[in-house]
């Protein structure tokens, strides 16, 4: 399934730009099967799994080796292939290929994800750092912009934002609404369970909901969104999976690209991934309203000022204001 696939909704009119163009060619295929594969049949996730476990080894191999490798069929690799969105199995060798080969570009460590009992400190920090950074800049590589040009649309002319996310997915909810509050949009973030139905009970049209979810199978967060919907609300999913069950509810979705590994499920690089999304879409608003964001920026700065201590960045006490 293509990027634009994923979102749910019509799909913009406008021709595709080049810019998305080279941006979809140049995303990675693992990035898209591992947000895929909960949705896979059985067979084509072992197929999955054996391309994920050593995508350069499969690069190399036959059509009938890697079905022999995952217990299936040829016929079942090639299912998977389209499943995937990338045609048959000649085109998935070219890509893991071409994506092995920007991997090892990017860095000549082997660091993997997984945390053993005996890394030791400074291992542990290489991989977590190494595994956030690379949650970053693949969820920037297949975040689709002609749908997060939409979602900046649908947030700049809301007349309120309700943002739903429990758990670890609370903080970057919470995280949006002080960034929109900060530049003067009306936000909130909810993270009970019968605040949020009850917040979004309360919406209507012209109005914005947007669900947290790594997983997209938060039932707080999709009954909200669906609540939400009902009661004429654009609604917006920041979800892992494109095939996930927030995303029948909603009416735009933006996906992240992030691995839970060991010690790591649901609190660190999804929430990282996560963020970013939140980032990019909070400039995007920004800019719609650039002169008041600006003054509302300037005016929260001062109005904290002075609860902040006389310290420069340097450490050196900053001089008294005199008043001359």
């Amino acid at each position: 399934m293509s990027d634009a696939e994923s979102v749910v909704g019509t799909a913009p009119s406008e021709p595709v730009s080049v810019q998305t163009a080279v941006r979809d060619a140049d995303s990675s295929p693992l990035v898209r099967i591992r947000s895929l594969l909960p949705g896979l049949a059985r067979a084509e996730q072992r197929v999955a799994k054996v391309v994920l476990e050593d995508p350069g080894h499969v690069a190399r191999r036959s059509i009938t080796e890697v079905a022999l490798a995952a217990n299936t069929s040829e016929t079942t690799v090639t299912r998977f292939c389209k499943a995937v969105g990338v045609g048959g199995y000649p085109q998935l060798r070219i890509a893991l290929a071409a994506d092995t080969a920007r991997t090892e570009a990017r860095t000549t460590r082997n660091l993997g994800g997984e945390i053993g009992p005996d890394d030791d400190l400074a291992a542990v920090i290489s991989k977590v750092s190494f595994a956030d950074a690379r949650a970053v800049e693949e969820t920037a590589e297949q975040l689709e912009v002609a749908t997060l040009q939409q979602v900046i649309e649908a947030v700049a002319g809301a007349g309120r934002v309700d943002v739903y996310g429990v758990g670890a997915s609370a903080f970057v909810a919470a995280d949006l609404q002080q960034k929109l509050h900060r530049i003067g949009r009306v936000c909130f973030a909810w993270s009970d369970t019968h605040i949020m139905l009850t917040s979004a009970a309360v919406l209507s049209p012209g109005d914005v909901a947007i669900g947290v979810s790594h997983t997209g199978a938060t039932t707080d967060t999709v009954e909200a969104l669906r609540v939400a919907r009902e009661h004429g609300a654009i609604t917006i999913a920041v979800t892992n999976f494109p095939r996930s069950p927030i995303t029948e509810v909603s009416d735009h979705v933006l996906t992240t690209a992030a691995r839970e590994t060991t010690f790591r499920s649901g609190a660190t690089a999804s929430r990282i991934a996560q963020l970013t999304v939140i980032d990019c879409l909070f400039i995007g608003v920004a800019q719609r309203h650039m002169d008041a964001s600006v003054n509302a920026l300037d005016a929260t700065r001062d109005a904290v000022g002075s609860h902040r201590l006389g310290v420069r960045p340097d450490g050196r006490r900053r001089p008294r204001e005199t008043g001359k």
